[in-house]
């Protein structure tokens, strides 16, 4: 995810607010630590404009 919100140039601050979560939350979310709500997912693939399997890693195809 960090490359994805990189590229629209969002700060951690941007998607915490985003998701309605701390930006310490939202850091522990992009560096793996703790697993996202399927609500959270789904904001984030329609943020990011890709699929859901795409951010789980399960596909290389956005």
């Amino acid at each position: 995810m960090r490359t994805l919100r990189k590229a629209k140039k969002a700060t951690q601050e941007d998607l915490a607010h985003l998701l309605g979560v701390t930006t310490n939350h939202y850091q522990k979310i992009e560096y793996g630590q703790i697993n996202l709500s399927v609500t959270a997912l789904d904001a984030l693939a329609d943020y990011f404009g890709v699929s859901a399997d795409y951010l789980l890693g399960r596909s290389e195809d956005q």
